[in-house]
Formats: C-alpha cells, sequence, structure tokens
C-alpha cells in the first residue's frame, strides 16, 4: 500500500520493483499488483525500507492487523 498524501514521487520504489510500483501522471506511486512473491517480495521490502518519506506499507495477506512497516 501507497500512503497518497506521503508519497512525494521520488521513484525509489519504481526503480527497485518496476513490476510492482508505478509513478502515475501526478507524480505519486502506485501499486499495480495486488500480491507479490519471490524476488519481487524482496524487492518490495528493499522499496519499503529505501522510501524517503515511509510512504509504502507492506500488508501480510490473511492478517491485516499485524502490517509490516517500513
Amino acid at each position: 500500500m501507497v500512503d497518497q498524501v506521503k508519497c512525494t514521487g521520488h521513484g525509489i520504489c519504481e526503480e527497485l520493483a518496476p513490476d510492482v510500483f508505478e509513478i502515475d501522471d501526478d507524480g505519486i506511486a502506485q501499486v499495480m499488483i495486488a500480491e507479490v512473491h519471490g524476488a519481487s517480495l524482496e524487492d518490495v521490502k528493499a522499496a519499503c525500507v529505501r522510501c524517503p518519506t515511509q510512504a509504502i506499507t507492506l500488508l501480510e495477506i490473511g492478517s491485516p492487523s499485524s502490517a509490516e512497516k517500513a
């Protein structure tokens, strides 16, 4: 999930996980796929850590209350 208020469009997420994130015409990151696995999951975790505004939240399927936030 990308917090649309926090995101300032640095594009690091799109650079690290281009199959998952895309910067839209307004300069805000959008999630392109709902579930990620394998190498894509590692890329998304890296994007969470490297997001300068901490706008990305990684949610675990089946336990929305135990979200992992970078």
